[in-house]
């Protein structure tokens, strides 16, 4: 099974989460493993927008959320019979394949039945007193079953009940065992003995076999043309075609009608649910147009899921996509404080107090020695200056501006330009398209004890902007707060010229008094020099909320 590995940044995404997701896809792919997919979480803020179009990069493949679907365990070549097919057919297929249960299907793939092999075995193991002559058939199964010609009449595919009497005695004492049955009912097997075949055609019986290899014996073919008597010719002795009689009933008629199913796209905690909860064996896997996908047991449980994740710009897992709690986590790229769970084997965790991911990404490159192409290095160097506010925020470190001096030679641009395009670019609100899109578009949620907080934020130039959409920010962010049941949820504005980020929070009242940097109005802070939201602004929080 060839496994796919995303590497996937945050919810909500920046630039420095999707920049670094590209480029350490790219490097993997670089190494020979073409495996590696580059995914984002969310879709591209209005920065990393005007970035990706201006480097001409294709967007990220988008994951609304990666829990184990039920496609990605299914094995896609399930082993099925017609419903046409005989139960000897089955007992064969069950023999040759080794499985327990075969789903029956009709001409369109699409599931009838149910047919397993306790209940094909019961059927004939366990008959019915009352039910010991009886044979369930057709004509062209009772035909194929038997491996023989239909010498007279014919039939369709329509099921029926018939008594089967064998013809290995004298005439008199035959048509006497006869006598009570309806003679459209009655399947009459024999051998070469004319008696007895003149003797069923008379009477009009529904059909009559012939064992042995041999034919009608001389005359009676017409007569059974005129009687309405359909005569099927079988190499196999009189013993041998009762017991392939019994056994010429089609699936369709033994098979259980009621069967669980459940849609590809549906997660595999649906399928354990119907699994366990319903005591089933198996549940019939349906695509989209309702043919079968085929078969899930409880093994499909335990199979191992064809992708991993690497995870970028973060580590812990409510920050992650959804479903990643319940996928394996390859690798950890990230830059902020530790909060990751536990993984069940050693994986690369590479984290550094640096102020961007790309940082990170970029130092692998260097310690692989190969160098991005133009297109990388420009992007890489664009998650930086992003995350470091064009090396002015105080998460910058030497190692950054190290970084970007290698980055910028390779992409052939001048950082500072560049950056100041970037934000030029991106700083205004109008950019985002409503203040909910503001407020989500970098929005991160952090835990400390029995509190829940979150923090977005945006760069702009200037606050005139952010004052004439200051209230519908503020109910955008009321909004989000009862959502998500957060004590407080606020969102950095933070001009790159001034340095200064106006912080507006809707939350506990209190903070107001230990908040410790000045109130302008109800729900607004002045943090001078404050730019980080890493480094700075969550630190401080989590801090006051021990005196709320």
């Amino acid at each position: 099974m060839n496994k796919t590995t995303y590497v996937i940044g945050h919810r909500n995404p920046d630039t420095d989460s999707i920049a670094s997701a590209i480029g350490y896809a790219a490097l993997k792919q670089r190494q020979g493993d073409s495996g590696v997919i580059a995914a984002m979480a969310g879709t591209p803020n209005p920065q990393t927008r005007y970035i990706l179009d201006r480097l001409g990069i294709p967007d990220p493949l988008f994951l609304a959320d990666v829990h184990p679907k039920v496609r990605d365990t299914l094995k896609r070549q399930p082993v099925t019979i017609h419903r046409q097919a005989s139960a000897y057919e089955a007992l064969e297929l069950f023999n040759k394949s080794g499985v327990r249960v075969l789903p029956v299907v009709d001409g369109e793939n699409r599931p009838c039945g149910l047919l397993s092999l306790l209940r094909l075995s019961e059927s004939y193991l366990l008959p019915c007193q009352d039910k010991l002559r009886q044979v369930r058939t057709s004509l062209p199964s009772l035909a194929r079953t038997l491996t023989s010609c239909l010498e007279v009449g014919s039939g369709d595919d329509t099921p029926i009940t018939l008594n089967l009497f064998i013809g290995a005695m004298l005439e008199e004492s035959f048509s006497s065992r006869i006598d009570d049955y309806d003679p459209r009912q009655l399947l009459i097997m024999t051998g070469n003995r004319r008696t007895i075949q003149l003797a069923a055609i008379e009477r009009g019986v529904r059909v009559l076999v012939i064992t042995g290899g041999h034919s009608l014996e001389d005359g009676l073919l017409e007569l059974a043309q005129k009687q309405g008597v359909s005569v099927l010719l079988t190499p196999h002795d009189t013993a041998t075609a009762a017991w392939l009689a019994r056994l010429s009933t089609p699936v369709a008629c033994l098979a259980e009608q009621q069967f669980a199913e459940i849609g590809v796209d549906k997660s595999l905690v649906s399928l354990r649910q119907k699994l366990l909860e319903t005591n089933v064996s198996a549940v019939l896997a349906l695509e989209e147009d309702g043919s079968l996908a085929g078969v899930a047991t409880k093994s499909s449980l335990l199979a191992p899921l064809p992708y991993s994740l690497i995870l970028v710009d973060h580590n812990e897992l409510g920050q992650a996509v959804p479903g990643a709690e319940l996928v394996e986590i390859a690798e950890v790229i990230d830059h902020h404080k530790l909060g990751n769970g536990h993984s069940d084997s050693p994986i690369s965790f590479i984290t550094s107090p640096v102020g961007s991911t790309c940082t990170l990404v970029a130092r692998r490159y260097r310690e692989n020695r190969i160098e991005p192409d133009r297109q990388i290095a420009a992007l890489l160097l664009a998650g930086i200056l992003s995350d470091t506010v064009i090396l002015k925020s105080p998460t910058t470190t030497d190692t950054d501006i190290q970084t970007v001096a290698w980055l910028e030679e390779l992409a052939g641009v001048v950082a500072a330009d560049f950056g100041r395009d970037i934000f030029a670019a991106s700083s205004s609100l109008k950019n985002y398209g409503s203040a909910a899109r503001v407020v989500a578009a970098d929005f991160k949620l952090f835990t400390h004890e029995q509190y829940s907080i979150g923090v977005g934020q945006v760069e702009v130039i200037g606050f005139d902007e952010f004052y004439r959409m200051k209230e519908e920010l503020l109910d955008a962010l009321a909004e989000i707060k009862r959502r998500d049941n957060l004590f407080i949820a606020g969102l950095m504005v933070t001009d790159i010229t001034t340095e200064t980020t106006l912080f507006l929070v809707e939350g506990h009242t209190r903070i107001a008094h230990v908040m410790g940097y000045p109130q302008m109005e109800p729900h607004l802070y002045e943090l001078k020099n404050v730019m980080s939201r890493k480094k700075q602004m969550v630190p401080h929080l989590l801090k006051i909320l021990a005196k709320v």
